[in-house]
C-alpha cells in the first residue's frame, strides 16, 4: 500500500497540533484498527440508513474529505475496543459529545477524562446521562486512582501518553515491537522506524528474515513481528 502524505491539519485557522496531524486515509484506519471496509468513513462522516442519516461518531460533523488525524486514528482504535464489547457505536455518540464539550475535539485521545479526578467525575456523570449499560461500568483502579473500564484498560496496554495525550500506539498487543508514532514513518507501523508493510514486502518477494534484520540493523525477532503485524493487519477485523 502506498504511504499517504503528511498533511498537517490546520483546525478554527490555528497551526496543527500532534493530534490534528492528518496522515492517514480511512482505509488506513480501517486496515490497521483492524474495521470492516467502510467503518472508518462511516465513523467520521456518518451514513445513511433506511432514509435516516447518523451523525459521526469520531467527528462533530462530516468533512467530505478522505482523511484522518492522528487524534482520530487513535479515538477509532479505542472506539474498535468499545465495539469488541459488542456495545452499539451509535450509543456511544451521546458520550463523546459530552466529553468533547469539556475536552475538545479529541476527547479519547486524552489521558484528562479517564485520568484525572475532574475526568473522573465527569465520566461518572456521562455514564448516568446516557445510560451506558454495564459492559463499560466505570471502575477506580487503586494504584494510582486511574479510572479504567474493561475496553480502557486493554487500550492502556497498547497506547503511550504525552503531554496528557496518546503519542504512540502499538496497533497489536500481539506484536510488541510494532509501534505507530504521527513524528515518524508517515504514521505508518513500524519497527525502530522500519516500515512493517516494507519488511513484509521484501520478505514475500524473496528476501530471507536474517538478510532483512542485516539490512536494517534489526533482530530476527523484531522482523518475525513486523512480517506477524501485516498478517494480522491483512485478516483480522474486530468490527
Amino acid at each position: 500500500m502506498p504511504p499517504v502524505s503528511p498533511v498537517n491539519a490546520i483546525i478554527d485557522g490555528m497551526p496543527s497540533s500532534l493530534l490534528d496531524r492528518a496522515i492517514y486515509s480511512y482505509a488506513d484506519v480501517d486496515r490497521l484498527v483492524g474495521l470492516h471496509s467502510g467503518t472508518a468513513r462511516r465513523w467520521f462522516e456518518g451514513y445513511d440508513r433506511a432514509g435516516r442519516f447518523y451523525e459521526p461518531v469520531l467527528r462533530e460533523a462530516p468533512l467530505g474529505q478522505d482523511i484522518a488525524t492522528w487524534g482520530e486514528m487513535v479515538e477509532a482504535r479505542l472506539l474498535a475496543e468499545f465495539r469488541s464489547k459488542h456495545v452499539p457505536v451509535q450509543r456511544l455518540r451521546p458520550a463523546i459529545v459530552r466529553l468533547r464539550e469539556e475536552f475538545g475535539r479529541y476527547p479519547l485521545a486524552h489521558a484528562r477524562p479517564f485520568i484525572e479526578i475532574e475526568g473522573r467525575e465527569l465520566v461518572r456523570a456521562v455514564q448516568e446521562e446516557v445510560g451506558v449499560d454495564a459492559p463499560l461500568q466505570f471502575v477506580v483502579v487503586r494504584n494510582g486512582q486511574t479510572l479504567l473500564t474493561p475496553a480502557m484498560a486493554r487500550f492502556n496496554e497498547t497506547a503511550r501518553y504525552e503531554g496528557g495525550v496518546v503519542s504512540v500506539l502499538r496497533p497489536s498487543l500481539r506484536t510488541p515491537a510494532v509501534s505507530m508514532d504521527p513524528t515518524r514513518s508517515f504514521g505508518q507501523p513500524a519497527v525502530r522506524n522500519v516500515r512493517t508493510d516494507a519488511l513484509a514486502e521484501a520478505y514475500r518477494a524473496g528476501t530471507s528474515r536474517e538478510d532483512l534484520a542485516d539490512l536494517y540493523e534489526l533482530s530476527p525477532g523484531q522482523v518475525d513481528e513486523a512480517i506477524r503485524f501485516e498478517m494480522i493487519a491483512d485478516n483480522e477485523r474486530v468490527a
